[in-house]
């Protein structure tokens, strides 16, 4: 998943291609438009059934995946960054600063069941992210946007916060929760013309798409940028650094980016100004941190 800092290519939709104008021209009366509502709304419901609760914030999830799946995945992926890694030439500095940082996060994590490691990869991508059971990788290129080791803090209490929250295991059960409405809905439409089930297949798959999936994508964002605020305050580092680092970022990434509801990430500058709102709270915590650090040691 990723701090989201490596951002691809995207695109641009025009979200009244494809809709049916006329429910009748598209071959969907209003019994079957209620038909396939009644099938999403019971794979809600059974999807309830695997609701949690995430860590901080509160906030209620669908989980259908077990986790000890998602930590099965996370070391096999782990594995392979030693594997890829191999023979190639470590940064002893920045290994010792992201070994010290991640387990300063992990000691105030709570989740003492997890094996936690640290990696640092050579690469210039200004990426990390953590894996399922507590395995953090760092790209070296995020260093110098961090300049610190509490710009470090944010950028790894953010990842952790992602697999405190299980983010890849409520992806993974929503995405199969889509999955059952697409077929549900796909039965309901059976027995109509193929044009007319390829014109209501893809206006759910926009629907989904732009209704469900990205802004999920965005509030998991902005849900880790939340829980590693806190998690990094408790943890001892200035938690005022979190929104100075967004606005580096923002400034060393300048190109062009998608508008916000096309992209799976708030944008910076709104991340910068929800963790200034956030900051009152977050210094509450930091001043009843064990062994407050403030900003830490330089990296640049």
């Amino acid at each position: 998943m990723g701090i989201g800092l490596f951002r691809g290519s995207y695109f641009r939709h025009n979200s009244n291609e494809g809709l049916p104008t006329d429910r009748q021209e598209a071959g969907v009366d209003r019994r079957e438009w209620m038909q396939a509502l009644a099938a999403m709304g019971g794979a809600g419901i059974c999807g309830c059934l695997g609701c949690k609760s995430a860590p901080i914030t509160g906030r209620r999830q669908l989980m259908l995946i077990p986790e000890q799946n998602e930590i099965a995945m996370g070391t096999q992926a782990f594995a392979d960054v030693d594997k890829e890694q191999q023979g190639v030439p470590s940064n002893s500095r920045y290994s010792e600063l992201v070994h010290r940082v991640g387990l300063r996060i992990a000691g105030v994590s709570e989740w003492t069941d997890y094996q936690w490691e640290t990696r640092v990869v050579a690469s210039s991508e200004q990426n990390a992210y953590c894996l399922p059971g507590g395995k953090i990788v760092v790209y070296d290129g995020i260093l110098p946007v961090c300049e610190n080791e509490a710009g470090l803090a944010v950028v790894m209490s953010h990842e952790v916060a992602h697999v405190l929250a299980r983010h890849g295991g409520e992806r993974m059960s929503q995405q199969s929760a889509l999955n059952g409405m697409q077929t549900a809905v796909g039965y309901v439409m059976r027995n109509k013309e193929q044009v007319s089930r390829d014109i209501f297949m893809k206006a759910y798959g926009m629907a989904t798409t732009y209704g469900v999936v990205l802004p999920y994508s965005r509030k998991h964002e902005s849900e880790a940028d939340h829980i590693g605020l806190m998690l990094m305050a408790r943890a001892g580092y200035d938690p005022a650094e979190a929104p100075r680092f967004w606005t580096r970022f923002a400034a060393a990434n300048t190109g062009e980016k998608p508008a916000e509801f096309l992209s799976t990430h708030p944008a910076d500058g709104r991340r910068a100004s929800d963790l200034e709102q956030l900051l009152p709270q977050a210094l509450d915590v930091y001043r009843t941190a064990a062994a407050p650090i403030g900003v830490g040691e330089l990296i640049v």
